[in-house]
């Protein structure tokens, strides 16, 4: 084999010796060079998805805003009617320390009685999965109470529990609690009669299945529902300040009306506004960060689109 490698032109070193690390550079160094940009071209994809996602609504807010104050400016209008989303800005830095003052406890409010309604949701929707006709019997008043208008019971929660922090729990939690218990029970019901069976077979008893199984199954629903409800959370609680309370975006709203102060109205409301959105934004990390699982399946089907494209 020796010589039929050197008439072949091998030389010595073709039949016995490894091959030179010079003579497989191309294609070793080519593999090494991918693997070490694999992480950059990693994140550069990640912002390339991130960018494709919120650059379009980014860039129609930034156009309602300029048209916004290329009318208020030059339509005419009075700004006592529609002031500037740059006027709007300037007042809201200038009164930036009442609206911080009324900001926190809105933030209380909407915080505790979410926590509140969380904790409900969990507790009465797990009693429901183990004890099915306590679901029958409580489902239709559930849902009764979401047909009661907020306008009209929001004055009657003040005057039966006070002007302190306590109606406006409840009525934070009254609002958000319904989306989560509903996405919790759809949730249980929707896990895979097979797991079920299997761990049962293995030994597990209802309780641990519950945990193995159901819940886990229930993420994805439940995320829905909490999505859903955080959104609701800060208009429940400006809802309740509105009905009665000392402070709060709600009572800074109302009062900035009474002196019709359009501008400081709508700088409550960009600061509710933002609440909302970062509320939002931590339900979404938090859904991130307890199903690592469905983010890389998301990850891996944008690569492989990427890719097909």
């Amino acid at each position: 084999m020796a010589v039929s490698f050197d008439l072949l032109g091998g030389g010595e070193n073709s039949a016995s010796d490894p091959i030179p690390e010079e003579g497989r550079g191309p294609s070793a160094i080519g593999e090494s060079g991918r693997d070490s940009q694999s992480p950059p071209q990693g994140w550069r994809s990640a912002f390339t998805r991130a960018f494709a996602r919120f650059f379009p609504a980014a860039l129609a807010f930034a156009l309602l805003l300029l048209v916004w104050e290329f009318y208020a400016r030059l339509g005419g209008i009075a700004p006592t009617v529609l002031p500037a989303p740059s006027g709007v800005l300037e007042q809201a830095w200038e009164n930036r320390a009442a609206l911080a003052e009324n900001t926190l406890p809105t933030i209380r409010a909407t915080l505790a009685g979410f926590a509140c309604s969380l904790i409900a949701a969990f507790a009465l929707s797990a009693l429901v999965d183990f004890l099915a006709p306590l679901r029958r019997a409580l489902f239709p008043l559930l849902i009764a109470s979401q047909t009661l208008p907020l306008v009209a019971i929001a004055p009657l929660v003040v005057l039966w529990f006070g002007f302190g922090l306590l109606p406006k729990i409840l009525l934070v939690a009254l609002v958000t609690f319904f989306p989560m218990m509903v996405a919790l029970v759809e949730g249980y019901a929707a896990t895979s009669a097979e797991i079920s069976q299997m761990l049962a077979a293995m030994g597990a008893g209802r309780w641990r299945i519950f945990w193995l199984a159901r819940l886990p199954s229930a993420l994805p629903y439940f995320f829905a529902g909490l999505r859903i409800s955080i959104t609701y959370a800060v208009v429940g609680a400006i809802f309740a300040e509105y009905a009665g309370a000392a402070k709060g975006l709600g009572i800074y709203m109302l009062s900035a009306k009474n002196n019709f102060r359009p501008d400081l109205v709508l700088a409550a409301v960009a600061v509710s506004s933002a609440l909302t959105l970062a509320l939002f934004g931590l339900a979404v990390v938090v859904q991130h960060l307890a199903m690592p699982w469905e983010r890389a399946g998301r990850n891996r089907k944008a690569e492989a689109s990427e890719r097909r494209s």
